[in-house]
């Protein structure tokens, strides 16, 4: 069942991550990274459409409303630790064309 995203908080450790209902506190869908166990957890959420989670090395997107995984990427070759994120949010596509133009 889908839920509201606005409505949720998302919490990560141990290779685990869960959302949790904001006003009651109750998990509302858990995921585990497989066959990780204790892994430290980094995430950004990228909008109501995209969770992205960073476990050992490995990058999954979960659904942010049902926790199901979109895709996963092993990110060979780039070891493990605390990961870092950052992406451009709420980009209108149409302010590249106005800063091209403007060039």
């Amino acid at each position: 069942m889908a839920h509201s995203v606005e409505k949720l908080v998302f919490i990560g450790f141990n290779s685990r991550v869960a959302a949790l209902d904001s006003k009651t506190g109750s998990i509302v869908w858990q995921w585990k990274a497989d066959k990780r166990n204790g892994g430290y957890v980094t995430l950004l959420l990228l909008g109501p459409r995209q969770l992205v989670a960073a476990v050992d090395g490995y990058i999954y997107c979960l659904d942010p409303s049902t926790g199901d995984v979109l895709w996963f990427n092993q990110t060979s070759g780039f070891g493990t630790g605390v990961t870092s994120m950052v992406a451009l949010q709420n980009q209108n596509p149409n302010d590249a064309v106005v800063a091209g133009a403007a060039a």
